[in-house]
């Protein structure tokens, strides 16, 4: 198929524009440009996609499902346009039509379809699936509202709706063709007939799957998968003889049950309701997505008994765990396969990534409750947990083992010991992660089963995440590595080290970076009337809001540095800008109580005369994808921090590394990695490690007695109970870090224990930036040495050492 040029580019967005909205270019909004750009874009990838499709089929390649509660895929605009070939087209046919090309990128909406990492992450993966022609298909929930738009008021986070589907529903091909049903609650009978024992499951309520697709287009390829969205609605249209009573609500009550379930990314689950949900949530779209599997696999004329060998379906983190369980029901209340059969097929089927070592992460839901909603899944999951059960009493003799490894215990069911008995691999994403699950998390499950349990390190779309964002730094690398093969083949870049001691590439690198900042700098002013200095360091930490990830140790460090500027108004000579970027969930107060800290803290700062041109903290609000586009490359810190031992891997700390930032960070998660890469000399480490953060808490960790001993960390703590010029005191956080309160323990992150470390990594940090070249340098090395993190090395160690599936090398 041959590529656009400008002008059958402008062309076909003219009709699109006149079919659809019948109007003229000049007529036209640009969020009507968006979606004339967006369907001529999705109707060429949707013609490659029934090419591959077909090829797929004829080829009998095994096939890769990739289940994912998100998938945060942001603006769909600008990558597409750049993996067809077509963006530079698409900026001069926009321009002809007198439009600014990016005034119509920034009107397109991110598509609400994840939180953080996780999303990001499930993002960069398929696009580098379709990238080395793996047949792949994505699956999540077509949610209306994703997880919510961040507004500050007053310094506090309000939770608003994302409506991202007004523009971003141009992207999605309805497939109502592949609508499947999804059964709750209800009731389960044995029915015998002929010999045959069949499995009866009635009443309840049921809830249509309709499926909208996403396309994906690859890189320098025309190889297209598929991002298969489902949405949820009800079987019975609304009853009108109720609404003709005047009964209202009874008559649209079946809808509004149904459409709930795709409504918003992670209901609240403090509550009973909040869990049922999510619950559903979880069982909808696993369900959902296996009998379409299933239903593949059957319409190829292929018997079910060599199910496994043509496909592999990825569980990522426990929320797709049902996986198992609805395969096994499938394989024998519809199928016919005995127990034996099914089980063997499935956990030849199955694989797990484990993407959090954190206990309130590997859920576990409520035995009533599943019970309840799930009555026949529950019976598959107490006889896998019964055979289970028997196998690792058969293997340890050990009462307290097998309480660790069951999968129904205490009225309770785990969904990560399900997903590690039903699999057929188990994987960590970092080496330090990876290592964490085989001795500490999952010791037992590892000690009976070794050969489950692999490492696949993550990876980042660095086509998105540098080529894309970042045009200068991608047209040096171009110049200096001789062309643009590193697009394809990330280990390019390091081609880059031989230039660390030429003085005008580090000249050229030092421009590039300066010009992204003042870039970013323009863009916050027009979006958020902030003012930013350029001739700051700009020090970031944009990621989730949690404790473990330590923005409060951060914030901590800051506010020590705003006393010292106090005491001295010379004490900051290198002019210091921190910028925070983070989403607290709803319910968790803590984590909304650390962001008011932060707008505290930055009013304080923005209201002392001894502050300015020296020290500056900005909270960015609504961090998301297309934010952090524009964020990232101007970025000079990647802020790091996590308690070691608690972050998997991390992603925003490659997208950083990529783009020349320098990290300040822990050795947690990939900044293992990253050390191993880069040494001592091209980053700033600190704190504990992981083994000795086990250790300290085996000892007794006392803060109270660091808080007595360190004087700058006492006045920074005591800080947050006298409060700021806002009138808002901080006496709670003071009390979890140094006292503990509501039931937790004190500093239960170790904030304490690494801040005088974490104060010297920032002093080494500052100190460093005050020499150009040497920082420069430091820069080079690090987007040299980062394509290890290119998400095509982890699908490529994916397809290899799990999958086992070819690929395009």
């Amino acid at each position: 198929m041959k590529n656009f040029t400008t002008e059958t580019l402008q062309q076909a967005i003219t009709d699109k524009l006149m079919i659809h909205f019948g109007k003229a270019p000049e007529d036209a909004t640009e969020a009507e440009i968006v979606r004339a750009c967006a369907r001529v874009m999705r109707d060429r990838i949707a013609i490659r996609g029934v090419e591959t499709r077909t090829k797929t089929r004829k080829q009998g390649d095994k096939q890769v499902h990739y289940l994912s509660l998100e998938f945060l895929m942001g603006r769909s605009l600008m990558k597409n346009a750049y993996n067809l070939g077509s963006l530079k087209m698409l900026n001069e046919a926009l321009t002809n039509m007198g439009f600014t090309p990016a005034d119509v990128f920034e009107a397109e909406p991110d598509a609400a379809l994840g939180n953080g990492g996780l999303g990001r992450l499930a993002a960069c993966y398929i696009d580098s699936m379709t990238t080395l022609e793996i047949p792949a298909t994505g699956y999540s929930i077509c949610y209306d509202l994703g997880i919510f738009k961040q507004k500050i008021v007053d310094g506090q986070q309000v939770e608003l709706p994302d409506s991202w589907k007004d523009v971003g529903e141009a992207w999605l091909l309805p497939r109502p063709e592949d609508t499947k049903w999804v059964r709750f609650g209800g009731t389960v009978r044995d029915q015998w007939d002929n010999g045959y024992l069949h499995i009866v499951h009635e009443g309840g309520q049921v809830v249509r799957a309709v499926p909208c697709d996403m396309e994906i287009a690859g890189y320098d390829t025309d190889h297209v998968n598929t991002l298969r969205l489902w949405d949820a609605q009800p079987t019975k249209q609304v009853d009108m003889s109720m609404y003709s009573r005047g009964e209202y609500m009874k008559a649209t009550e079946e809808e509004a049950m149904a459409e709930v379930i795709a409504k918003v990314l992670y209901p609240e689950d403090n509550h009973y309701e909040g869990k049922s949900l999510r619950l559903k949530q979880q069982y909808f779209f696993v369900s959902a997505t296996v009998q379409h599997i299933v239903q593949k696999h059957v319409e190829a004329g292929r018997p079910l008994t060599n199910f496994h060998e043509y496909n592999v379906i990825q569980i990522n983190d426990t929320h797709p765990a049902l996986v198992v369980p609805e395969l096994m029901r499938i394989f024998i209340d519809e199928a016919g396969l005995d127990w034996e059969q099914a089980w063997d097929i499935t956990t030849q089927a199955v694989a797990y990534t484990n993407h959090t070592v954190l206990a309130e992460a590997l859920e576990r839901w409520p035995q009533d409750l599943f019970q309840t909603l799930l009555p026949r899944i529950w019976q598959i999951v107490q006889e896998i947990s019964n055979r289970w059960q028997a196998k690792v009493d058969n293997h340890f003799h050990n009462h307290s083992i097998t309480a660790d490894m069951a999968i129904v215990w205490n009225g309770e069911i785990r969904m990560a010991n399900l997903c590690i008995a039903g699999g057929m691999a188990v994987n960590g994403v970092s080496g330090l992660h990876s290592e964490i699950l085989r001795k500490d998390v999952f010791k037992n499950a590892c000690n009976m089963e070794p050969h489950k349990f692999k490492n696949v390190t993550n990876g980042i779309d660095h086509r998105r995440w540098l080529s894309e964002i970042n045009p200068e730094m991608d047209s040096l690398i171009c110049e200096l590595t001789g062309s643009n093969r590193y697009l394809s083949h990330a280990d390019d870049m390091m081609k880059l080290d031989a230039f660390a001691d030429d003085k005008t590439v580090l000249a050229k690198l030092a421009e590039i970076k300066h010009a992204n900042k003042v870039r970013f700098a323009k863009h916050a002013k027009k979006t958020r009337g902030v003012i930013l200095n350029p001739d700051s360091i700009f020090d970031v930490q944009v990621k989730r809001l949690h404790e473990y990830k330590r923005q409060l140790l951060n914030v901590v460090h800051i506010i020590s540095l705003y006393q010292k500027l106090q005491d001295d108004p010379n004490a900051i000579t290198v002019p210091h800008t921190f910028l925070f970027g983070a989403k607290a969930a709803p319910g968790y107060q803590v984590a909304k109580r650390i962001i008011h800290l932060i707008n505290s803290l930055s009013d304080e700062i923005d209201h002392n005369p001894a502050c300015k041109g020296k020290l500056q903290v900005v909270f960015l609000e609504n961090y998301r994808v297309s934010l952090a586009e524009q964020l990232i490359p101007a970025s000079e810190v990647s802020q790091q921090i996590s308690t070691a031992g608690k972050e998997a891997s991390g992603t925003g700390n490659m997208k950083f590394m990529m783009n020349g930032a320098l990290t300040v960070g822990t050795l947690d998660g990939a900044n293992v990695e990253m050390h191993g890469l880069l040494g001592d000399e091209n980053m700033f480490l600190f704190g504990l490690h992981a083994h000795e953060v086990e250790q300290l808490i085996r000892d007794g960790y006392d803060p109270q007695r660091i808080y007595q001993e360190n004087a700058t960390l006492h006045r920074a703590l005591d800080a947050l109970r006298n409060g700021f010029r806002d009138g808002v005191r901080y006496d709670d956080l003071y009390q979890r870090l140094v006292y503990g309160n509501h039931g937790s323990c004190a500093d239960e992150y170790l904030l304490l224990a690494d801040f005088a470390d974490y104060a010297k990594a920032e002093a080494r940090m500052s100190a460093t930036y005050a020499d150009p070249t040497a920082w420069n340098k430091m820069s080079l090395h690090n987007i040299a040495r980062s394509g290890l993190f290119s998400a095509d090395r982890s699908i490529a160690d994916y397809a290899e050492t799990i999958w086992h599936t070819n690929y395009r090398k």
